[in-house]
């Protein structure tokens, strides 16, 4: 399944690969201590249940790894895909399936990337990506690194870019006044901020702004800001509380609108994405 894709100006570089000890779970996979998320505004590393869910349109760069039995990818539409490693571009609808139920999954926020996205080595292809055993190493090694002492470490992006990709990722230089909207967005993703309010503060007029804006960050302001508002639910997976008040305090104006728009985001239910995150340990 290959879409051109714009390579980015670094390659993968290579670094030492775990041995087999490292690269043999501390615990074993099914283990609820081997759940664990970390996430910051950079990315998000995903390593638990992958849940029976349907399609899902997330705003970030992602890459699947299988953690023990090969992951299914179906990406836009197209036939279902086995793979170790899979890539999917921000804003495209994607299913992905586990028989062993625990899958990786690195998201990356795309404004933080060169125009070019991923790195080369990743670049032209969507979907499974082949003969990448390293980097499917490097991943399982971050996990098993994460649920042994994740708790303790002050983990970076760029540390965890090194650990992934053998360097950090260099970042996109955004035109300061729509930085400036993102960082908005970034520290109060359930805010009620609006394009004009922003295109007022940037002194320009809206239709510039937003223009400005899509050739910028990559996607629609309104898009952007519906993603951030549904990324911000990760921080709150673990809360022992009611749903509606989740909703609340993460911008939704009720209970039907947060269902909806998680379900199309993540693919999965509110209720179901608690009800799997349990025994999940969020870092960072």
């Amino acid at each position: 399944m290959a879409l051109a894709l714009s390579p980015a100006t670094q390659p993968i570089e290579p670094c030492p690969l775990p041995t087999a000890a490292e690269r043999r779970p501390a615990v074993p996979l099914a283990h609820p201590s081997n759940r664990v998320m970390w996430l910051n505004d950079d990315r998000v590393f995903y390593a638990g249940l992958a849940g029976a869910m349907s399609s899902r349109t997330m705003g970030g760069w992602h890459l699947y790894v299988a953690l023990g039995d090969p992951i299914r990818v179906a990406v836009d539409g197209r036939d279902w895909q086995t793979t170790d490693l899979a890539v999917v571009p921000p804003y495209v609808p994607h299913r992905v399936a586990c028989d062993e139920r625990l899958i990786a999954d690195l998201v990356i926020e795309p404004e933080t990337l060169p125009r070019g996205g991923l790195p080369a080595a990743l670049g032209g292809c969507v979907g499974a990506v082949p003969h990448l055993p390293d980097l499917v190493d490097r991943v399982r090694q971050l996990h098993t690194w994460l649920c042994a002492h994740g708790a303790s470490q002050g983990l970076q992006t760029a540390d965890l870019d090194r650990r992934v990709f053998g360097h950090p990722l260099p970042r996109r230089r955004l035109d300061p006044r729509i930085e400036q909207a993102l960082e908005a967005m970034r520290r109060d993703p359930a805010g009620a901020l609006t394009a004009q309010q922003c295109a007022e503060q940037a002194g320009l007029s809206f239709s510039r702004f937003l223009h400005l804006f899509k050739q910028e960050a990559g996607a629609s302001f309104r898009n952007l800001r519906a993603w951030k508002r549904a990324r911000s639910l990760l921080h709150h997976v673990t809360r022992d509380s009611n749903l509606l008040h989740v909703a609340l305090d993460t911008g939704y104006p009720d209970a039907t609108h947060f269902s909806h728009s998680i379900r199309q985001v993540y693919g999965l239910r509110p209720r179901d994405l608690f009800a799997g995150s349990r025994r999940l340990t969020v870092l960072g």
